[in-house]
Parts: C-alpha cells; sequence; structure tokens
C-alpha cells in the first residue's frame, strides 16, 4: 500500500468512528430526553400521592376527632 492509500484508509476510518460517535450522540440525547421526561412525569405523581396522602391523613384525624368527642359525650 502506498503512502496515498494509507492516509485514504485512515481516514475512512476516521470517518467511520466519527459517524459511530454521532450515532452514539444521537442515542444518548434521545435517552437522555426519555429520562427527563420520565423524570418530570414521576415527579409530577409523586406531588399528587403527596397531596392525596395529606387529604387522607386529615380526613382520618377530623375522624378520630369526632370519635373521641362522641366517645366523651356517651
Amino acid at each position: 500500500m502506498s503512502a496515498a492509500q494509507n492516509t485514504l484508509a485512515d481516514l475512512a476510518e476516521v470517518s467511520a468512528r466519527i459517524d459511530r460517535l454521532v450515532e452514539l450522540c444521537q442515542r444518548l440525547s434521545e435517552e437522555n430526553r426519555s429520562l427527563r421526561q420520565s423524570q418530570e412525569q414521576l415527579a409530577n405523581e409523586r406531588a399528587l400521592l403527596l397531596q392525596k396522602n395529606e387529604q387522607a391523613r386529615t380526613r382520618v384525624e377530623a375522624m378520630i376527632a369526632r370519635l373521641k368527642s362522641l366517645e366523651q359525650n356517651a
């Protein structure tokens, strides 16, 4: 192989590696976007569950207070 052929082969190899890196970056970028979206969705679900939990706690505490009141009046 001549020096020119070696250079062309090296360039082709570098080009192929760059193409693979670009593809990897695109896949990672898409995966990152998807993970961020999932994280946001899970954070929203968590906030909703915390709110529902607080509402349930308030109701239970109110029921306990009413039961204690009934118990004292009986």
